[in-house]
């Protein structure tokens, strides 16, 4: 992960952050990324009933298959606010396409922040000037910073590559650290790269590697309204177009893999007062649903992940969670290891070292395997364990 380094930028993207005073004069609030040409665009979005208006907006623009520019402000979310607030939304997303000087279904709009509150379009407007005249080569980081709310660090990944004889770039930003969980997280994911990928392709490729990595974390099991995941490919790389059926396009699917996957795993990281990071692995289910459901079952269990953050072995909580998670079982079957130990097999305890144990939930990373022994479905995913801190965090977030 790229937390400082310098110089990150892709062919064709502009890109810059400032503040709006929406959090106060002293950090970035809204930025904006740009691509010189019209982009190929493929989204995904939270699943959640109360969609948040910029959320529903690029729903409908998304459908054209192609944008030009992301802007973004944290510090509301701009969620629960009715009619009044898609229109808030419109009126921002007109004025900033006026400002950058394109089609307004060429923007796309994003949100986060505090749910309930009107966004703040006068303060908004009044920075539109200022963001768009500061566009520049090297200014993703600024727009990372401008996203962020409770992260505590950057989260930027980026891979170069050749792609059909030709370089290219991939680079992705993503703020989040609560409110995490599948379809998808308090969460913006934006991805640029310059390389030329057919409409469908993209489309086709985004949502199978957002499955496999954001649609596969879990900070605290809580499921926002504003989640966005967008990719704009602008083409400037001059390769031939990628298509589904090609082999080549598995080489651009790799490296977009790689982005994702370091950006997931840094908002686990970075997950509310987490301490830990935890990947739960399930087995030899019957079924891919069966594999997911166990495996979020003992990453969203309360007691879980306060006796990781305890650091105590109490590994019966695993099984417990495991047992209440509603799918079939045979328990004679299931084995359980945790960070290789193996703890439980054939409905028994199994003999191991308790010192063990203990070393590995002092560890910072933890890996649990769950094994069903009924199939070959599996499901892995990352989560983190609860402590103080996430409370204290969340339980003044909006004063």
């Amino acid at each position: 992960m790229l937390k400082t380094a310098s110089k990150i930028s892709v062919p064709g993207f502009l890109a810059n952050g400032i503040s709006a005073g929406i959090k106060g004069a002293d950090k970035k609030d809204l930025g904006l990324i740009y691509s010189t040409v019209p982009a190929k665009a493929a989204a995904v979005f939270t699943r959640n009933a109360f969609k948040a208006a910029p959320v529903l907006i690029n729903m409908e623009r998304i459908k054209k298959g192609s944008a030009q520019a992301i802007l973004t402000n944290s510090g509301c979310a701009n969620a629960a606010t009715g009619k009044d607030g898609y229109t808030d939304a419109l009126v921002v997303s007109a004025s900033a396409a006026k400002q950058i000087k394109i089609p307004e279904e060429q923007l796309l709009v994003c949100s986060t922040g505090v749910i309930g509150r009107r966004l703040p379009v006068k303060k908004i407007e009044s920075g539109l000037s200022r963001l768009v005249k500061g566009l520049h080569e090297y200014g993703i980081e600024d727009a990372e910073e401008a996203m962020m709310t409770t992260d505590q660090y950057p989260k930027i990944a980026i891979r170069k590559g050749i792609v059909g004889a030709k370089d290219i770039t991939v680079c992705g930003i993503a703020k989040g650290a609560g409110m995490i969980e599948p379809n998808m997280a308090t969460l913006l994911v934006y991805v640029m790269t310059d390389a030329l990928v057919e409409s469908k392709a993209l489309n086709t490729v985004f949502h199978q590697v957002i499955d496999t990595t954001f649609n596969a974390v879990s900070v605290d099991g809580c499921m926002s309204t504003n989640d966005t995941a967008i990719i704009l490919a602008n083409g400037l790389a001059g390769n031939n177009p990628l298509e589904r059926a090609q082999a080549r396009i598995q080489r651009f699917r790799d490296m977009l893999m790689d982005v994702l996957a370091e950006l997931a795993q840094a908002v686990v990281k970075d997950g509310e007062g987490a301490t830990k990071l935890i990947t739960i692995t399930v087995e030899g289910a019957k079924t891919r649903s069966d594999a997911r459901k166990a495996a979020y079952a003992i990453a969203n269990s309360n007691l879980v992940k306060t006796a990781f953050f305890g650091e105590d072995p109490n590994w019966g909580r695993i099984l417990a969670a495991l047992g209440a998670s509603g799918i079939p079982l045979e328990r004679e079957k299931v084995t359980l290891c945790l960070g290789g130990v193996p703890v439980f097999a054939q409905d028994a305890p199994q003999d191991f070292m308790p010192a063990r144990l203990r070393d590995v939930f002092k560890s910072k990373k933890i890996d649990v395997l769950v094994s069903l022994g009924s199939g070959d479905k599996a499901h892995k995913l990352l989560t983190s364990d609860l402590s103080y801190d996430y409370v204290k965090i969340n339980a003044d977030y909006s004063t």
